[in-house]
């Protein structure tokens, strides 16, 4: 419970912040003033009186998040991380938004220096709260003992108009309700104010009403009146069986010649405008980036009480340590080096050798399977799509709000919502996570795995009926251009296995990237088992099966389903007596960066080139050369057996075949 009645130097301390944050602003000639400016309160608040941290250590495991979802709003925080001890020097502000700063125009992600996530879309910040509270209450399940809760702390969210407008932060907020995330804390800066003007123009929704409908404890609170927020915070942390918003009705570019006109959204207030802002403060006219000394030893005298609660915290740790030793070593390998995996996971991976024709989304559900207990940190689910992907370990329980000491997360019809609680169960640390959903449905991830890559986040996406290989469901459900949209992504590996044993090796591959995502592409129908045990799918390429009887005349590429086709062409020219490599390319990511004389190796200068692939041939080109040939579908699918389809546009090893004979002959 706070004590402690507010004073002056607690105003001047928000108003501090404020006058940082504009200053900053103005000195880039670039930014947002309008929500520091309105905001400001409510992050002192938050960062004086409730979260649990300790800027001298900011990645102690037990501190509070927060997420400022209104990442325009990044003066602000910035603000509050110096003023409060992080390691951001001042001058960081002064180079806000300037080149090799760490004051970048929207949040990026830097937990050292107490940036806990990359924001800026708008409601994706809200679904990484989501992930992360969603983190602490499965790790309190799993670790806390009476008398020793060394999991315990909550999720603060600052959140605009804007994130609760965008579809998103819908699924988010249902999901939380429903599963009764009772330590996440969602601050709404309703400043009743967007881009375009007046939020009335868009905006009528009950906003307190919506959330109430999701299970969510609701509350409102002056959002400049330190009293009232207190007050409003402390109902919240008294409320642990359900997540709470509290509506606090702001005012935009507070107190300066633009309050709550759309204008102080989105540009520097200019120098008279700035003047007289500060000037309504009782702030000097002309200063810039002022501190005052009593904020400063305000500041100081906090210090000591967050460095007491890591302190206690640690204390507590030793003696838990000392009572629950298996505990104790299960926490390390779950929040260290080991990244959740144990000493001898790989060592119960499957091996498919022989084995009869199965779809890769199944043999990926016998990976799943085989981790159970060497992977402890393995925390994942569905959008409601689970029998289809293959995502639930045998005897998974699942995560329910009654009961948190499950592995698997029923996300609902959630993509949006799943692919950001998945990024904030990645940024809380302590799981290794993952979902699954059709391969098409990628598109409604999409911004969330492409921050997953931004930030370097281990997430494993398990993305099934990968081609038109799914058949009767037609072309509303068979992707053709998304593996070349998700191979667009930066740092993010698409590893599209072949059969059984390449998909344990991508799997391999995604669980030991610690520091990037990988999306795993499987396919609904049945393949062959084509692929060595020791397969080489980690560089990306390998030849699979080498040309007979001397130098290949033609390269046969092909990933996933499509191997077993080009085998089968292979087939088809040996009997004309024309000399074939296969190699199986199952990630062009993977592939690249291995060393040219590899690449060479597998794909050799001078010797024509046929690749195969369901989907778009868009990008194919860099790997057959300006005279090879791609065979793919460069339009939409159709409803029929997935055998026709294939045979209907012509992705089979006799047309493969015919390819690579015209390529030889004209060479």
């Amino acid at each position: 419970m706070v004590e402690r009645a507010f004073d002056d130097v607690d105003r001047l301390l928000a108003d501090t912040a404020r006058m940082l944050a504009v200053d900053a602003v103005q000195q880039a000639n670039s930014g947002h003033p309008g929500l520091p400016l309105g905001a400001a309160d409510l992050i002192t608040v938050l960062f004086c009186r409730f979260i649990k941290h300790n800027p001298a250590n900011p990645l102690w495991p037990d501190r509070d998040r927060f997420v400022l979802s209104a990442g325009h709003g990044s003066a602000l925080l910035y603000a509050i991380l110096h003023l409060t001890g992080y390691p951001l020097p001042l001058d960081e502000l002064v180079r806000f938004r300037q080149w090799g700063s760490h004051t970048a125009g929207h949040p990026e992600r830097n937990p050292a220096l107490g940036i806990e996530t990359t924001t800026g879309p708008l409601g994706q910040g809200l679904g990484n709260g989501v992930g992360m509270a969603l983190a602490e209450q499965w790790l309190a399940a799993r670790f806390n003992r009476p008398g020793f809760p060394v999991v315990d702390h909550h999720t603060f969210v600052i959140a605009s108009d804007g994130d609760l407008m965008e579809g998103i932060s819908h699924e988010a907020a249902s999901l939380a309700g429903h599963l009764g995330l009772g330590k996440l804390i969602v601050l709404y800066d309703d400043n009743q104010v967007t881009i375009d003007g007046p939020a009335e123009l868009t905006w009528g929704d009950d906003v307190p009403g919506r959330f109430r409908a999701y299970g969510w404890n609701t509350l409102r609170a002056d959002g400049h009146d330190l009293e009232a927020l207190q007050g409003a915070l402390e109902q919240a942390r008294a409320d642990p069986s359900r997540p709470t918003l509290i509506a606090c009705r702001t005012h935009i570019g507070y107190q300066s010649p633009y309050q709550d006109d759309a204008r102080a959204h989105g540009a520097p207030l200019g120098e008279d405008a700035l003047r007289k802002t500060k000037e309504a403060y009782g702030w000097p006219p002309e200063s810039r980036f002022l501190i005052p000394e009593a904020v400063q030893t305000r500041l100081a005298g906090l210090q000591k009480g967050w460095e007491s609660r890591q302190a206690e915290w640690e204390a507590m740790w030793l003696a838990y340590g000392a009572q629950y030793k298996d505990l104790a070593a299960e926490w390390h390998i779950m929040m260290g080096d080991a990244h959740g995996l144990t000493s001898c996971w790989e060592s119960c991976l499957p091996d498919f050798t022989g084995g009869k024709a199965m779809a890769t989304r199944a043999c990926s559900g016998a990976v799943l399977d085989s981790l159970a207990g060497n992977a402890p940190a393995l925390l994942g689910g569905s959008a409601d799509l689970t029998g289809s992907n293959n995502t639930r370990p045998a005897g998974a329980a699942a995560v329910r709000r009654e009961d948190f000491r499950g592995s698997y997360i029923h996300f609902g019809v959630r993509e949006h919502g799943m692919g950001s609680v998945l990024n904030g169960l990645a940024l809380h640390g302590g799981t290794r996570p993952y979902g699954g959903t059709f391969l098409v449905f990628s598109d409604y991830m999409r911004p969330s795995i492409r921050l997953a890559a931004l930030m370097g986040l281990p997430v494993i996406y398990v993305f099934t009926h990968d081609s038109i290989g799914l058949g009767e469901d037609g072309p509303t459900h068979q992707p053709v251009e998304h593996l070349a949209a998700l191979r667009a992504i930066p740092g993010l590996a698409v590893i599209r296995p072949a059969d059984g044993n390449e998909t344990v090796q991508a799997w391999k591959v995604a669980l030991e990237r610690f520091d990037a995502p990988t999306a795993l592409i499987l396919t609904r129908q049945a393949v062959p088992q084509v692929a060595p045990a020791d397969n080489q799918l980690a560089r990306g390429a390998y030849v699979l099966r080498e040309a007979e009887g001397g130098r290949p005349e033609v390269v046969l590429i092909a990933s996933g389903s499509e191997v077993s086709i080009a085998l089968e062409a292979r087939d088809l020219l040996r009997q004309d007596g024309v000399r074939a490599r296969v190699v199986s390319m199952p990630s062009w990511e993977l592939y690249d960066v291995q060393p040219p004389g590899y690449r060479n190796g597998v794909l050799p200068a001078g010797v024509p080139r046929v690749a195969i692939e369901a989907g778009v041939t868009q990008g194919w080109a860099r790997y057959v050369g300006s005279a090879g040939a791609v065979i793919g579908l460069d339009r939409f699918g159709a409803s029929a057996p997935y055998e026709t389809l294939y045979r209907q546009f012509g992705l089979t090893a006799a047309a493969m075949a015919a390819r690579a004979r015209a390529l030889v002959r004209a060479s």
